[in-house]
This record gives C-alpha cells, structure tokens and sequence, in this order.
C-alpha cells in the first residue's frame, strides 16, 4: 500500500520535530496526530502537537507551531502535498492537501483493490491474537445477546486481521457445572411426561420448548436409555448442534471449540490450585478455600474452593486463561456480557498467581476485555420479551427471521434471501453502537428500505453505484488511467477525503478494539456518495470527466465493500 497523505506528513511533523528536539538537547517526541477539523473551512487535517510540547520545551505554542510550519515549508515533498498551512487560535496547526495529494487516493484504491487499508501479514503491532467471544453454555439456544457477542467479536477479529494480524477464533464451552446438571434434569423431566407448571416440574428446570425437542429427539434415538448421564451427554451434543447451525445462519465460524470438562478431566483445574497454593496465594477460611485476591486490586478475597468440594466458576476460568497463554497467545480479548465484569479481577489475579509459579511474563492488564450490554427488541412499537422456543428470551434465530421478513410461505429460494438479508441487518444494527452501551433493536426500522435503515443506507449506495458502473458499461480496470485531476468540485473534494480515512479507521477501531467506528465511518462515506451524485451528474458528454468521476465512484464502491466484508455484512450489487 502507498504511504497516505496523513502518514507522509507525520512523517514530515516527526522529523522537523526530532531536529528540535536534538538542537535543544531534548530526548524523544511522541508521534504527531492529525486530525478532521470540526469544520471544512480549517482545512483537511490539523494537528496540535505545538500545544503538547509547549509546556515541556517551555516554549509559547504558536511560537512552536511557527516554527514547525517553517522547517517543513522546506521540505522537498511539501509544495507537492501542502498548499497552504495556518497557525490558528493558541497553537493549532491547519493544513490544506492539494489537490493532487487529494485524488492519489483513488489510484491507489483502484490498484490495491480488497486490499486496500489492509497492512500485510505479520506487519501489525502483534504476530498473533486470539479472540473468545460467544461462549454460550450448551443449555439452551442462542439469545440476542449472544448474536450481540457473535456480531462484535467477528467483526473485532476481522479488524485486527487488517492489521497484519493473525487472528484466532475461540468458543469456550461452559460443558460442567450446575447449569448442565439442570438441563440434564429438564430433559429426563420432559421424559417422564411432566412439562412446567406441573406439581412435579423440578423448580430449577429450564421451560423452553426447545427441552421437549431435546427429549423427543432423545427417545427417538439408538441411545436412549434411562440414565441422567446418558441424557446430559445427548442434550449437550443436542444443544452444540443447535447453536453451531444457528452461527452458521448467522456467517460466523471458529477455529476451535474449548472444552471446559477438559480443564478438570486433563488435570489443568487441580495443578491450577496447587500452583496457587504453593505461593501462599490462597488460605483456608469458613471451611473453603480462599484466593488472595485483594493483593491485586480486588475488593474483597473470593472463594475458590466452596466447603462441597466443587469450584467456582472463576477457578477453571484461570486454568483455561493459562493455557491460552501457554499455547503461544500473548495478546487475548474476551468479548463478554457485562454481568461479567465483577469476574475480570479474579481471573486476572489468578492469573498472576500462575505466572509467578511459573515463571512466565504475563501483562496485568492479561486478558482483554470488550464487555457488551443488554439487548432490547423492540416489534410492531412493543418489547418482545420472549420466544415460544427458547421459553424466557428471544433467540438469535428469532432475531434473524424476523429482520429479513422470513415467513412460513416463502420458497426456499425466498428464505435464503431473507435469511441473508436479516443477517445483514443484525450483524450490523449490533455492530452499530459502542459495547458498552445498552442497544434497542428496532425490527420495523430493520425491515424498512429507506435512509433511516443504516445498513440499508450503506448497502444501497453500494447497489447504486455498481448501477451506474454497469449502465456505463465500460471496463472498471481501465479507470485507474483516468485523469483524476478533473475531480475539483465541492461534493468530490469531501468524498476523496473520506475515502482517504480509511486506512486510519481501520487502524484506530482495532486498536480501540471498537467496531462501531468502522460502521460509522460507512455511514459517513455512503453520506457523502449520496451527496456528490445529487451534486454533480457522473454519465456527462465530457469522455474524460465521465471517467474521473467513473473512476472516484469505482473507488467509493470498492472502499464500501472492503468496510462491509470486516463487518460480516454482503455488498449487493441489486436492491
């Protein structure tokens, strides 16, 4: 990929700066960054490194500024980038790109095609990261925020994928514990003939119809037998297959599936413990175990080891985080429910425990966390609370039929598209807003086909311009030969800057770790398409101004579709 015109006049800031720097004997500078002025007429970038600095180097910032703008007025690459550079309010520096500065951007999009933006393999700030997100307990199907999970931690891995990233997809199975004695207890329930509501119902059951499937699918089975173990295995197996296909609707794979049965039946759980224990990192209290871990910012000391015998939840927790750790990934994000936070300062001091048993060189910060709120669905102006199949909430596959218009009637062929297009507006409408903010899923919004519908909005822009390119008929191939320098207008000018962000979107939203900027950004650059093709007619007379326009579209389409494929979402050429 060419260097950008951001990147070529930070390079330009930095080493004006680090002369400075080594005239007043002072060490190293931070890197510059340049910014969008809030309004146009400041210029196309600025930059307030002057501002920084002022007080360290003791100097007046405009004074700085003055001085920076002079030593890069001289500059061999500046005439060619910059047209002009003011010093603005206490030491704000405003630069104007020119114009030929501005149309290389689309040469370049043109030549680097899917990968434009993208940093090469092994290039990124990290070789490798593993990213867990879903794990869902095989108790039952996948809710709306699971499909938040899904859409974030996808999208999120996509992300650093760009970024020369090797990227690893992790489900963790919660398959031991209590909540899996429970479904067990469900199903052999439904067996006997009971169903919620009767007297002999046992109270910790689950009350989704999808229990009575599991238990009908079951008996009709070759291995059916009366037994609670053999029935636990079953509706694991049952419920896995349920959610696999359910991801597979929703265009989401993984690269390994995690076992955490496996961290008790290799041993991982037990030597964890006695790691701990043997740092004097836990003690005995109450008739349970304790871990110590107020040494590590913790509120309170938590319990490890109940009085039963049995774990808690967060012990395998560390066991598995060890072993993420021991299988080479030293940068590791958990994409999770934010009912997870309180778990964050007991698995990472757990954690730490480890690594000083151990001798590993483990970050504090180790792992990661994007931590998502709940999920509201709104239908027809009214919350829907619950499914009939899941029996207390609504499910992933709800939420998908119901934003594609899916019904009962459709041909096969029919369904597809519906299913395609309600995945689109699902991975999208959930990639949408920050994590950390609680989302509403507005069904009617996601079925309408007009610009209130973002991801509508994005993918018809898309649709339209690949209308133009096919009315027009010619080869796209040919357009990186056109003359850009025909592209002068006000609606182009904003157009060719937004495209030029790009590659910093990317750049920012994965070391952000937030994906919404990334759908902002589209919305952003679908705006801007809309407004250049109302202002200025693409298919004109002049053959040449018609192909730099031709070629700016081609451009605009291609950055369209690079964003949507990060985010999981198709770029269709009809709408």
């Amino acid at each position: 990929m060419l260097l950008t015109n951001k990147n070529r006049l930070i390079e330009m800031l930095g080493g004006a700066l680090q002369e400075l720097a080594q005239e007043r004997g002072l060490g190293d500078v931070p890197q510059p960054r340049l910014e969008r002025p809030k309004a146009v007429d400041h210029g196309d970038v600025a930059c307030n490194i002057a501002l920084q600095l002022s007080k360290a180097w003791k100097l007046n910032p405009r004074d700085l500024a003055q001085t920076l703008v002079e030593r890069l007025q001289k500059q061999p690459d500046f005439e060619q980038l910059i047209t002009s550079c003011e010093i603005a309010g206490p030491g704000f520096i405003n630069f104007r790109l020119s114009n030929a500065a501005k149309i290389a951007v689309v040469k370049e999009i043109l030549s680097a095609g899917p990968r434009f933006g993208e940093l090469p393999s092994g290039k990124g700030p990290v070789a490798s990261a593993m990213i867990e997100f879903v794990s869902a307990n095989p108790t039952g199907p996948l809710h709306v925020g699971h499909g938040r999970q899904a859409a974030l931690g996808d999208a999120l891995a996509n992300l650093l994928a760009t970024q020369g990233i090797k990227v690893h997809r992790e489900f963790y199975y919660n398959d031991a514990g209590v909540q899996i004695a429970n479904l067990a207890l469900s199903v052999q329930a439904r067996l006997k003939g009971l169903k919620p509501g009767d007297a002999a119902w046992p109270e910790q059951a689950y009350n989704g119809e999808y229990i009575a499937e599991i238990a009908a699918a079951f008996k009709a089975s070759e291995k059916y037998q009366d037994d609670l173990e053999a029935i636990r295995q079953f509706a694991v197996a049952y419920l896995r297959n349920e959610q696999d296909l359910d991801l597979k609707t929703f265009g989401v794979k993984f690269d390994c599936y995690y076992l955490e049965s496996s961290l008790y039946t290799d041993g991982s759980v037990a030597q964890i413990v006695e790691d701990l224990q043997s740092i004097g990192k836990t003690y005995e209290g109450e008739g349970a175990l304790w871990l110590k871990t107020t040494d590590d910012g913790d509120d309170k000391d938590r319990v490890m080891r109940k009085s039963d015998g049995s774990f808690t939840y967060f012990v395998p927790d560390v066991a598995y985080h060890a072993s993420k750790w021991k299988r080479g990934f030293k940068k590791v994000i958990n994409v999770q429910g934010s009912d997870h936070h309180g778990t964050i300062a007991r698995v990472r001091s757990g954690i730490q425990g480890v690594a000083q048993k151990r001798g590993w060189e483990i970050p504090k910060t180790f792992p990661d966390y994007v931590l998502h709120k709940m999920v509201t669905v709104m239908r027809g102006g009214e919350e829907v609370k619950i499914s009939k199949r899941a029996g207390s909430y609504v499910t992933v596959r709800d939420l998908v039929e119901w934003s594609g218009g899916l019904t009962a009637e459709m041909t096969p062929e029919e369904k597809d598209l519906a299913l395609a297009r309600g995945r689109d507006a699902v991975r999208f409408f959930l990639i949408s807003r920050k994590a950390d903010t609680e989302f509403v899923f507005d069904i009617d919004l996601a079925l309408a086909q007009n610009d209130e519908n973002p991801v509508f909005y994005v993918q018809y822009a898309h649709a339209r311009i690949s209308s133009i390119l096919q009315h027009w008929g010619g080869q796209t191939a040919d357009l990186v030969n056109a003359d850009l320098s025909l592209l002068n207008s006000k609606a182009s000018d904003h157009l060719l800057r937004r495209l030029a962000e790009y590659p910093e979107v990317l750049t920012d939203a994965a070391a952000d770790l937030a994906p919404h900027a990334l759908a902002f950004y589209l919305r952003d650059l679908a705006g801007d398409f809309h407004t250049f093709y109302n202002a200025d007619r693409v298919l004109v007379d002049d053959p040449n101004l018609k192909l730099a326009r031709l070629a700016l579209l081609s451009a605009t389409r291609q950055v369209l579709q690079n964003g949507l494929k990060v985010l999981g979402v198709s770029a269709p050429a009809k709408m």
